[in-house]
């Protein structure tokens, strides 16, 4: 596979890779200090910038995605309006920090 079609893969397919994939969905769409909690499946998932983008350009509103719950991805869109694919922006900031 080339890099632009293992590029393609991943982002159709990034859930077989998810650290969440085999536990239970609801315990990510909860509320309060239940996050908390939520949040660290995210840690370490190799495929959390996947995740987060997933969330963030289709302005998903509820569960927590790519360690982030609604709320923080609410201010993050609210902060960065400028932004037309978080795909693109999670990619390039991967790479980069790969390359460094």
């Amino acid at each position: 596979m080339n890099d632009a079609s293992t590029e393609g893969y991943l982002r159709s397919d990034w859930r077989i890779w998810a650290s969440c994939r085999d536990s239970d969905p609801d315990g990510l769409f909860v509320q309060g200090a239940e996050q908390h909690r939520a949040k660290t499946v995210c840690m370490g998932c190799p495929v959390r910038a996947e995740c987060l983008a997933e969330a963030l350009d289709n302005r998903i509103n509820f569960g927590v995605w790519g360690g982030m719950t609604e709320r923080e991805r609410r201010a993050l869109l609210r902060r960065r309006p400028d932004v037309d694919s978080w795909h693109e922006l999670l990619d390039q900031a991967k790479r980069h920090h790969v390359a460094s």
